[in-house]
C-alpha cells in the first residue's frame, strides 16, 4: 500500500557498463526518443578536453564552499583558486560499490566508473577555475536564490510507477532548469530527492526505454548531472538530502558528490552496520547576508510514526535540533531547510482526507519546543518530499512554511484548495492563510530591503504565485492562470 508522499515510502565492470549504455544511447535513436535514455556514464558534460563530466560548486557553512569535480581521467585535477594552481584532492576513487538493499526487488550494485575530487573554497574566494571551465561562487549577499526538489524520474516497480523519463512534458526537470537559468540566481537550493529511477522501465514502455537505473553513475548522470548542467554552470548549490539519497537507496552517491561531510568509508553508505553515523549528520548554517542565513537539516531517515525516547533516530535528531537551536541564535533571520514538512499537509488516497504533517520529526521537535516545534529564531521552514507547491501561514506563532516538491518527479495528487475545517499539520498550528498548486514548477527567492519575496513559476517561467514575507509571516496570492 502507498503511502502519503509527506512520509518515508514503505515498500559489472566498467566496459560492461559503457556497452550497456551505448546499446541504450542507440535504442534511444532508432525510436527517436529525447530525453536521457542510455546516457554514459562517462560522457563529458562540461569540460571534454580535460576529461570532466562535471564541474560545480557546492555551497558549504559559515560562507565557504567546495568546488566539486567528476572526471573520467585517472588523477583528479589541478584548480586555480584566486590564481593559485594546486592539486585537487580525491574525494572518492572509482569502483563498484557493495550493493545495498534499496527500495525495490530489482537491485545491483552501483557502479561508478569515475573519480569524485574536491578543494575547499574560502570565504572570499574571487575565482575558481578547473579544466578550462570557471566554478560559480556565491556573493557575499545573496539576493536571487532559486529553490527546487523532488526532482528526478520516477521508476519505482513495487508502486507501478513509471514516469516517461524521455518526454520532457512528463517528466520536464529539464525544462524547469532551462527556465529557472534563465533568472540568473545567486544561489541554487535543492531540497532533496534527486534521484529516482530505482527499478528498469518495462520493456513494453517506450516512454521511458533505455533509461539506466539502480543508483550507480549512469542512473545519478541521466537523473541529475545530464539536465542540471545549465544551473550547475551558473551558481552555487546548497544540496539537502531527501529520503530518496539515504543510505539504504542511493546514499552512496550522494556521498560521493553532494555532502559537505568529508567522504570516509564510515560515511560512504558502502556497511549497513555505519547507517546511524551516516544518515544523521550535523546540521549546518549557510549566511546568505549579515543577519539571515539557511539552517540545512537531514532529515532523510525520519519515519511515519513517533519516535521515542530510547530510539536511535530519536537521540539523532535530538541533538541535531539542538545544534539548529544553537545555530539559529547566531542571526536574527533563519531559514529552516529539511526535506521532510513539519508544518505542512499531504494529499491522502482515500477522498476528503489529508496528512498532518511528520509524526517522526514532530515526536521530537516538541521535546523542545511543545508549543511552536521551532526555535523563536526560526522565521521561515522549506521543505520538499510532497510534490506539489505549498505556502502555509498561521495565527498561531508558527514560523510561515512551503512545500516545493514539484520540479520533476511524478506528481502524485492535489490538495483541495481549501482545507477541511479546524485542518492543522500540529496541535495547535492555526492556519490562517492556505494556497496550494499541484502542477509542475519551481521557486525564486528574492531580496526586498529587510524582508523577502517568493515567486511560484510554471515549468516554461511564468509566474503564478507571488508571496511577500515578513519575519516569520508570509502573503501569498495567484497571479496568472495555469
Amino acid at each position: 500500500m502507498k503511502e502519503s508522499p509527506m512520509f518515508s515510502y514503505p515498500v559489472g565492470t566498467l566496459a560492461t557498463l559503457r556497452a550497456s549504455a551505448w546499446i541504450g544511447s542507440l535504442l534511444g535513436l532508432l525510436l527517436g526518443l529525447n530525453g536521457c535514455a542510455g546516457l554514459s556514464a562517462s560522457t563529458s558534460l562540461s569540460s571534454p578536453d580535460a576529461g570532466i563530466h562535471s564541474a560545480f560548486t557546492v555551497q558549504t557553512k559559515d560562507g565557504n564552499a567546495s568546488a566539486r569535480v567528476i572526471t573520467s581521467a585517472d588523477r583528479c585535477p589541478e584548480i586555480s583558486i584566486d590564481g593559485q594552481t594546486q592539486a585537487m584532492q580525491l574525494r572518492a576513487a572509482p569502483g563498484t560499490m557493495p550493493l545495498r538493499s534499496g527500495a525495490q526487488k530489482d537491485t545491483k550494485a552501483a557502479v561508478f566508473p569515475l573519480r569524485s575530487c574536491e578543494a575547499p573554497l574560502p570565504r572570499g574566494t574571487t575565482s575558481a577555475k578547473v579544466g578550462g571551465v570557471s566554478l560559480p561562487l556565491a556573493p557575499a549577499v545573496a539576493q536571487r536564490i532559486l529553490i527546487i526538489a523532488d526532482t528526478g524520474c520516477r521508476l519505482k516497480a513495487s508502486e507501478q510507477a513509471f514516469q516517461l523519463c524521455n518526454d520532457a512534458k512528463d517528466w520536464p526537470f529539464a525544462e524547469v532548469v532551462k527556465s529557472a537559468a534563465a533568472l540568473k540566481p545567486d544561489l541554487v537550493i535543492h531540497i532533496g530527492d534527486m534521484h529516482y529511477r530505482e527499478s528498469p522501465c518495462p520493456a513494453t514502455l517506450a516512454g521511458c526505454a533505455g533509461s539506466p537505473w539502480g543508483y550507480g553513475m549512469d542512473a545519478w548522470t541521466a537523473d541529475f548531472f545530464q539536465p542540471a548542467q545549465p544551473l550547475l554552470k551558473i551558481a552555487p548549490w546548497v544540496f539537502v538530502r531527501g529520503n530518496h539519497e539515504s543510505c539504504a537507496r542511493a546514499g552512496q552517491g550522494w556521498y560521493r558528490f553532494f555532502a559537505v561531510q568529508p567522504w570516509s568509508a564510515a560515511r560512504s553508505c558502502n556497511d549497513p552496520a555505519n547507517d546511524d553515523e551516516a544518515d544523521f549528520p550535523d546540521p549546518y548554517g549557510v549566511p546568505l547576508n549579515a543577519d539571515t542565513q539557511l539552517i540545512v537539516f537531514d532529515s532523510s531517515r525520519t519515519g511515519t510514526k513517533d519516535l521515542r525516547p530510547g530510539d536511535t533516530a530519536y537521540g539523532k535528531f535530538l541533538s541535531a535540533l539542538q545544534q539548529v537551536d544553537q545555530l539559529s541564535g547566531k542571526m536574527s533571520h533563519n531559514f529552516f531547510l529539511s526535506h521532510h514538512p513539519v508544518l505542512a499537509f499531504a494529499p491522502a488516497s482515500q477522498p476528503g482526507k489529508i496528512y498532518n504533517g511528520n509524526p517522526g520529526l514532530q515526536s521530537v521537535m516538541r521535546t523542545l519546543h511543545p508549543g511552536r516545534l521551532f526555535g523563536d529564531e526560526i522565521d521561515v521552514a522549506m521543505h520538499g518530499h510532497v510534490h506539489l507547491f505549498e505556502a502555509l501561514n498561521f495565527s498561531s506563532q508558527h514560523p510561515t512554511s512551503f512545500v516545493l516538491g514539484n520540479s520533476g518527479s511524478q506528481n502524485e495528487g492535489a490538495l483541495p484548495e481549501v482545507l477541511p475545517a479546524g485542518a492543522q499539520p500540529s496541535p495547535g498550528a492555526m492556519v490562517a492563510s492556505f494556497l496550494t498548486r499541484s502542477a509542475y514548477g519551481f521557486a525564486l527567492l528574492t531580496a526586498k530591503k529587510s524582508d523577502w519575496h517568493m515567486t511560484e513559476y510554471t515549468v516554461d517561467g511564468k509566474p503564478i504565485i507571488e508571496c511577500d514575507l515578513v519575519k516569520s509571516t508570509s502573503n501569498c496570492r495567484r497571479v496568472g492562470v495555469e
